[in-house]
Protein backbone atom coordinates (compact mmCIF):
# COMPACT_ATOMS: atom_id res chain seq x y z
CA UNK A 1 0.00 0.00 0.00
CA UNK A 2 1.61 3.40 -1.00
CA UNK A 3 0.82 6.42 0.10
CA UNK A 4 1.42 9.04 -2.74
CA UNK A 5 -0.84 11.51 -5.00
CA UNK A 6 -2.42 8.45 -6.78
CA UNK A 7 -2.95 5.38 -3.99
CA UNK A 8 -2.75 1.72 -4.60
CA UNK A 9 -4.04 -1.54 -2.79
CA UNK A 10 -3.50 -5.23 -3.61
CA UNK A 11 -7.06 -6.64 -3.38
CA UNK A 12 -7.77 -10.17 -3.02
CA UNK A 13 -10.89 -11.24 -4.12
CA UNK A 14 -12.79 -14.72 -4.56
CA UNK A 15 -14.76 -15.67 -8.03
CA UNK A 16 -18.26 -14.67 -6.48
CA UNK A 17 -19.99 -12.68 -9.62
CA UNK A 18 -22.33 -10.54 -7.44
CA UNK A 19 -19.26 -9.06 -5.72
CA UNK A 20 -18.18 -5.74 -6.96
CA UNK A 21 -14.51 -6.76 -7.67
CA UNK A 22 -15.42 -7.57 -11.19
CA UNK A 23 -17.35 -4.09 -11.43
CA UNK A 24 -14.35 -2.46 -10.27
CA UNK A 25 -11.77 -3.90 -12.36
CA UNK A 26 -14.69 -3.65 -15.61
CA UNK A 27 -14.54 0.42 -14.66
CA UNK A 28 -13.09 3.08 -14.29
CA UNK A 29 -14.34 3.97 -10.56
CA UNK A 30 -11.57 3.44 -8.89
CA UNK A 31 -8.83 4.85 -11.00
CA UNK A 32 -11.91 8.29 -10.67
CA UNK A 33 -11.55 8.21 -6.61
CA UNK A 34 -7.31 8.15 -7.03
CA UNK A 35 -6.95 4.48 -6.28
CA UNK A 36 -4.74 1.98 -8.37
CA UNK A 37 -5.64 -1.76 -7.70
CA UNK A 38 -3.37 -5.01 -8.35
CA UNK A 39 -6.24 -7.74 -8.52
CA UNK A 40 -5.56 -11.36 -7.34
CA UNK A 41 -8.15 -13.94 -7.70
CA UNK A 42 -8.42 -16.81 -5.18
CA UNK A 43 -10.62 -19.92 -4.50
CA UNK A 44 -12.17 -19.32 -1.40
CA UNK A 45 -12.44 -17.25 1.85
CA UNK A 46 -9.92 -19.01 3.71
CA UNK A 47 -7.38 -19.23 1.31
CA UNK A 48 -7.52 -15.35 1.15
CA UNK A 49 -7.38 -14.89 4.72
CA UNK A 50 -4.03 -16.73 4.25
CA UNK A 51 -2.68 -14.77 1.90
CA UNK A 52 -3.87 -11.57 4.09
CA UNK A 53 -1.96 -13.05 6.90
CA UNK A 54 1.44 -13.56 5.04
CA UNK A 55 1.32 -9.66 4.21
CA UNK A 56 0.41 -10.43 0.56
CA UNK A 57 -2.59 -8.17 0.33
CA UNK A 58 -3.97 -4.70 1.69
CA UNK A 59 -8.04 -5.38 1.66
CA UNK A 60 -9.89 -8.63 0.61
CA UNK A 61 -13.68 -9.78 -0.04
CA UNK A 62 -14.46 -12.24 1.95
CA UNK A 63 -17.41 -14.57 4.14
CA UNK A 64 -17.19 -12.88 7.54
CA UNK A 65 -16.41 -16.98 9.01
CA UNK A 66 -13.22 -17.27 7.24
CA UNK A 67 -12.45 -13.87 8.66
CA UNK A 68 -12.87 -14.66 11.98
CA UNK A 69 -11.15 -17.60 12.17
CA UNK A 70 -8.49 -15.71 10.81
CA UNK A 71 -8.39 -13.14 13.97
CA UNK A 72 -8.94 -16.16 16.01
CA UNK A 73 -5.48 -17.26 14.98
CA UNK A 74 -3.85 -13.97 15.71
CA UNK A 75 -4.21 -12.14 12.54
CA UNK A 76 -4.76 -8.49 13.13
CA UNK A 77 -7.98 -8.63 10.30
CA UNK A 78 -10.85 -6.16 10.40
CA UNK A 79 -14.27 -6.02 8.82
CA UNK A 80 -14.64 -2.62 7.38
CA UNK A 81 -17.41 -2.44 5.43
CA UNK A 82 -20.59 -4.80 4.25
CA UNK A 83 -21.52 -6.13 0.67
CA UNK A 84 -24.38 -7.88 0.32
CA UNK A 85 -26.54 -10.40 2.56
CA UNK A 86 -28.16 -13.55 2.25
CA UNK A 87 -26.17 -15.15 -0.32
CA UNK A 88 -26.21 -18.76 0.10
CA UNK A 89 -28.26 -21.15 -0.88
CA UNK A 90 -29.13 -24.67 -1.66
CA UNK A 91 -29.59 -26.91 -4.61
CA UNK A 92 -30.64 -30.52 -5.47
CA UNK A 93 -31.80 -32.71 -8.68
CA UNK A 94 -34.94 -32.93 -9.73
CA UNK A 95 -35.67 -35.69 -6.79
CA UNK A 96 -34.94 -33.25 -3.99
CA UNK A 97 -37.85 -31.80 -2.36
CA UNK A 98 -37.80 -27.52 -1.45
CA UNK A 99 -38.26 -26.77 1.93
CA UNK A 100 -41.88 -25.70 1.28
CA UNK A 101 -42.21 -29.44 -0.42
CA UNK A 102 -41.15 -30.47 3.05
CA UNK A 103 -42.89 -28.01 5.53
CA UNK A 104 -39.51 -27.69 8.03
CA UNK A 105 -35.66 -27.43 8.19
CA UNK A 106 -35.97 -30.33 10.08
CA UNK A 107 -37.63 -32.77 7.05
CA UNK A 108 -35.77 -31.24 4.74
CA UNK A 109 -32.26 -31.72 5.94
CA UNK A 110 -33.32 -35.11 7.00
CA UNK A 111 -34.01 -35.97 3.21
CA UNK A 112 -30.11 -36.44 2.49
CA UNK A 113 -29.89 -38.93 5.46
CA UNK A 114 -26.42 -41.34 4.84
CA UNK A 115 -25.78 -39.12 2.13
CA UNK A 116 -23.67 -35.78 1.84
CA UNK A 117 -24.35 -31.62 1.21
CA UNK A 118 -21.51 -30.27 -0.73
CA UNK A 119 -19.64 -27.09 0.37
CA UNK A 120 -16.91 -24.72 -0.51
CA UNK A 121 -13.83 -25.27 2.37
CA UNK A 122 -14.07 -25.76 6.10
CA UNK A 123 -14.64 -22.66 7.30
CA UNK A 124 -16.53 -20.65 4.41
CA UNK A 125 -19.44 -19.28 5.15
CA UNK A 126 -21.08 -22.00 3.12
CA UNK A 127 -19.86 -25.13 5.05
CA UNK A 128 -20.54 -22.99 8.33
CA UNK A 129 -24.43 -22.32 7.99
CA UNK A 130 -25.15 -26.00 6.49
CA UNK A 131 -22.79 -27.31 9.66
CA UNK A 132 -24.78 -25.11 12.31
CA UNK A 133 -28.26 -25.86 10.91
CA UNK A 134 -27.64 -30.26 10.80
CA UNK A 135 -26.33 -29.25 14.33
CA UNK A 136 -29.23 -26.97 15.37
CA UNK A 137 -32.02 -29.65 13.88
CA UNK A 138 -29.79 -32.88 15.33
CA UNK A 139 -29.50 -34.35 11.81
CA UNK A 140 -26.60 -36.74 12.56
CA UNK A 141 -26.13 -38.71 9.19
CA UNK A 142 -25.80 -35.85 6.54
CA UNK A 143 -22.29 -35.51 6.38
CA UNK A 144 -20.54 -32.48 4.51
CA UNK A 145 -18.32 -32.76 1.59
CA UNK A 146 -15.52 -29.47 0.91
CA UNK A 147 -14.39 -29.03 -2.22
CA UNK A 148 -11.40 -26.74 -2.76
CA UNK A 149 -13.59 -24.78 -5.81
CA UNK A 150 -17.32 -24.35 -5.43
CA UNK A 151 -17.41 -24.86 -9.33
CA UNK A 152 -17.04 -28.75 -8.81
CA UNK A 153 -19.77 -28.53 -6.71
CA UNK A 154 -22.46 -29.30 -9.89
CA UNK A 155 -20.36 -32.19 -10.92
CA UNK A 156 -20.44 -33.76 -7.89
CA UNK A 157 -24.07 -32.94 -7.71
CA UNK A 158 -24.49 -34.96 -10.94
CA UNK A 159 -22.50 -38.24 -10.29
CA UNK A 160 -24.03 -38.28 -7.44
CA UNK A 161 -20.75 -37.59 -4.96
CA UNK A 162 -23.50 -35.45 -3.07
CA UNK A 163 -27.29 -35.44 -2.88
CA UNK A 164 -27.12 -30.93 -2.51
CA UNK A 165 -24.87 -28.31 -2.81
CA UNK A 166 -24.45 -24.99 -0.89
CA UNK A 167 -23.00 -22.06 -2.52
CA UNK A 168 -23.83 -18.83 -4.54
CA UNK A 169 -26.42 -17.80 -6.46
CA UNK A 170 -24.46 -18.53 -9.59
CA UNK A 171 -24.39 -21.91 -8.27
CA UNK A 172 -27.87 -21.70 -8.78
CA UNK A 173 -27.92 -20.22 -12.44
CA UNK A 174 -25.47 -22.64 -13.31
CA UNK A 175 -27.19 -25.96 -11.71
CA UNK A 176 -30.33 -24.73 -13.22
CA UNK A 177 -28.98 -23.77 -17.22
CA UNK A 178 -26.37 -26.38 -17.51
CA UNK A 179 -27.27 -29.49 -15.25
CA UNK A 180 -30.80 -29.69 -14.95
CA UNK A 181 -30.75 -29.18 -10.47
CA UNK A 182 -32.94 -26.85 -8.99
CA UNK A 183 -32.42 -24.64 -5.58
CA UNK A 184 -34.41 -26.64 -2.52
CA UNK A 185 -33.29 -23.56 -0.43
CA UNK A 186 -33.65 -19.88 -1.13
CA UNK A 187 -31.09 -18.12 0.39
CA UNK A 188 -33.81 -15.94 2.54
CA UNK A 189 -34.72 -19.26 4.01
CA UNK A 190 -31.58 -20.21 5.39
CA UNK A 191 -30.08 -17.12 7.82
CA UNK A 192 -31.52 -14.04 7.93
CA UNK A 193 -29.49 -11.26 6.69
CA UNK A 194 -26.94 -13.56 7.17
CA UNK A 195 -23.49 -11.68 5.58
CA UNK A 196 -22.37 -13.28 2.31
CA UNK A 197 -19.34 -10.71 2.02
CA UNK A 198 -17.47 -7.93 3.60
CA UNK A 199 -14.51 -5.71 2.73
CA UNK A 200 -11.53 -7.09 5.47
CA UNK A 201 -8.40 -5.32 5.72
CA UNK A 202 -5.12 -5.35 8.16
CA UNK A 203 -6.23 -3.44 11.71
CA UNK A 204 -3.12 -1.37 11.46
CA UNK A 205 -3.82 -0.04 8.05
CA UNK A 206 -7.01 0.66 8.89
CA UNK A 207 -5.93 3.12 11.09
CA UNK A 208 -2.79 4.26 9.29
CA UNK A 209 -3.99 4.23 5.29
CA UNK A 210 -7.80 5.83 6.19
CA UNK A 211 -7.62 8.15 3.19
CA UNK A 212 -6.70 4.91 0.47
CA UNK A 213 -9.40 2.41 2.35
CA UNK A 214 -11.92 5.43 2.40
CA UNK A 215 -12.04 6.05 -1.19
CA UNK A 216 -11.87 2.92 -2.21
CA UNK A 217 -15.10 2.42 0.08
CA UNK A 218 -16.41 5.15 -2.11
CA UNK A 219 -15.91 3.29 -5.31
CA UNK A 220 -17.21 0.28 -3.93
CA UNK A 221 -20.58 1.69 -2.87
CA UNK A 222 -20.77 3.29 -6.06
CA UNK A 223 -20.49 -0.41 -7.54
CA UNK A 224 -22.95 -1.63 -5.12
CA UNK A 225 -25.87 1.13 -6.15
CA UNK A 226 -25.19 0.73 -9.75
CA UNK A 227 -25.73 -3.72 -9.15
CA UNK A 228 -29.31 -2.11 -7.52
CA UNK A 229 -29.91 0.72 -10.00
CA UNK A 230 -28.68 -0.56 -13.19
CA UNK A 231 -28.57 -3.96 -13.39
CA UNK A 232 -28.20 -5.12 -16.75
CA UNK A 233 -25.42 -2.85 -17.41
CA UNK A 234 -23.83 -4.31 -14.62
CA UNK A 235 -24.06 -7.42 -15.60
CA UNK A 236 -22.83 -6.55 -19.15
CA UNK A 237 -19.52 -5.29 -17.63
CA UNK A 238 -18.91 -8.29 -15.58
CA UNK A 239 -19.90 -10.70 -18.07
CA UNK A 240 -16.94 -8.47 -20.36
CA UNK A 241 -14.15 -8.64 -17.74
CA UNK A 242 -15.05 -12.27 -16.79
CA UNK A 243 -15.22 -13.75 -20.14
CA UNK A 244 -16.70 -16.35 -18.39
CA UNK A 245 -20.57 -16.62 -18.35
CA UNK A 246 -22.88 -14.23 -20.21
CA UNK A 247 -24.71 -10.90 -19.21
CA UNK A 248 -28.22 -13.08 -18.95
CA UNK A 249 -26.65 -15.39 -16.47
CA UNK A 250 -24.55 -13.03 -14.38
CA UNK A 251 -28.16 -10.73 -14.18
CA UNK A 252 -30.27 -13.64 -13.08
CA UNK A 253 -27.76 -14.21 -10.31
CA UNK A 254 -28.19 -10.49 -9.32
CA UNK A 255 -31.87 -11.20 -9.04
CA UNK A 256 -31.85 -14.31 -6.76
CA UNK A 257 -30.57 -12.42 -3.83
CA UNK A 258 -31.28 -8.70 -4.62
CA UNK A 259 -29.74 -7.30 -1.56
CA UNK A 260 -26.82 -5.07 -1.86
CA UNK A 261 -25.21 -2.38 0.13
CA UNK A 262 -21.68 -1.32 1.42
CA UNK A 263 -23.11 -0.47 5.04
CA UNK A 264 -22.88 -2.42 8.38
CA UNK A 265 -25.86 -1.98 9.68
CA UNK A 266 -26.92 -3.53 13.44
CA UNK A 267 -28.67 -6.04 11.68
CA UNK A 268 -25.41 -6.98 9.66
CA UNK A 269 -23.32 -7.03 12.81
CA UNK A 270 -25.68 -8.78 15.29
CA UNK A 271 -25.97 -11.66 12.32
CA UNK A 272 -22.15 -12.23 12.09
CA UNK A 273 -22.07 -12.26 15.92
CA UNK A 274 -24.36 -15.94 15.90
CA UNK A 275 -21.23 -17.23 13.48
CA UNK A 276 -19.40 -16.57 16.98
CA UNK A 277 -21.07 -18.82 18.27
CA UNK A 278 -21.47 -21.29 15.70
CA UNK A 279 -17.94 -21.32 14.82
CA UNK A 280 -17.01 -21.96 18.17
CA UNK A 281 -18.96 -25.12 18.60
CA UNK A 282 -18.04 -26.43 15.86
CA UNK A 283 -14.47 -26.07 16.98
CA UNK A 284 -13.39 -23.54 14.04
CA UNK A 285 -12.33 -20.94 16.56
CA UNK A 286 -11.07 -20.74 20.33
CA UNK A 287 -12.76 -18.24 22.01
CA UNK A 288 -15.84 -16.27 22.25
CA UNK A 289 -15.38 -12.46 20.55
CA UNK A 290 -17.05 -9.32 20.93
CA UNK A 291 -17.74 -7.13 17.66
CA UNK A 292 -14.99 -4.83 18.44
CA UNK A 293 -12.95 -7.87 17.30
CA UNK A 294 -14.44 -8.23 14.06
CA UNK A 295 -15.92 -5.00 13.28
CA UNK A 296 -14.61 -1.24 13.29
CA UNK A 297 -17.74 0.71 11.24
CA UNK A 298 -15.94 4.17 11.29
CA UNK A 299 -14.75 4.01 8.24
CA UNK A 300 -18.11 3.59 6.22
CA UNK A 301 -20.45 4.82 8.06
CA UNK A 302 -17.82 8.60 6.88
CA UNK A 303 -18.64 7.13 3.63
CA UNK A 304 -22.04 5.67 3.68
CA UNK A 305 -24.05 8.20 5.77
CA UNK A 306 -27.49 7.11 3.94
CA UNK A 307 -29.73 4.34 5.87
CA UNK A 308 -28.91 0.57 4.74
CA UNK A 309 -30.41 -0.42 1.52
CA UNK A 310 -29.77 -3.81 1.86
CA UNK A 311 -33.70 -4.73 2.26
CA UNK A 312 -34.62 -2.07 -0.53
CA UNK A 313 -34.09 -4.68 -3.67
CA UNK A 314 -34.14 -3.97 -7.09
CA UNK A 315 -35.55 -0.28 -7.17
CA UNK A 316 -37.06 -0.74 -10.86
CA UNK A 317 -39.16 -3.95 -12.58
CA UNK A 318 -36.53 -5.91 -15.00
Amino acid sequence: MKEANHLSLRIGHLPTLYHTSFLLMGTALLKNNGVEAEWTLFPSGPDLVDAMRDGHLDIGYVGLPPAIIGVDKGIGLICIAGGHIEGTLIVGGQDARTVDQCRSMSAFLGQFSGAAIGCPPRGSIHDVIVNELLKEYRIEDVHVNNYAWADFLPDALMEAEIAAAAGTPALAVAARRYYGAHTIMPPARLWPFNPSYGIVAMRDDSIRHRDVLRRFLVAHETACEMIRHHLDKCASIVARTTGVVDAAFIAEAYQISPKYCASLPPEYVSSTMKFVNTLEALGYISRRMSETDIFDVSLINEVHTAPPHYECGLPRSL
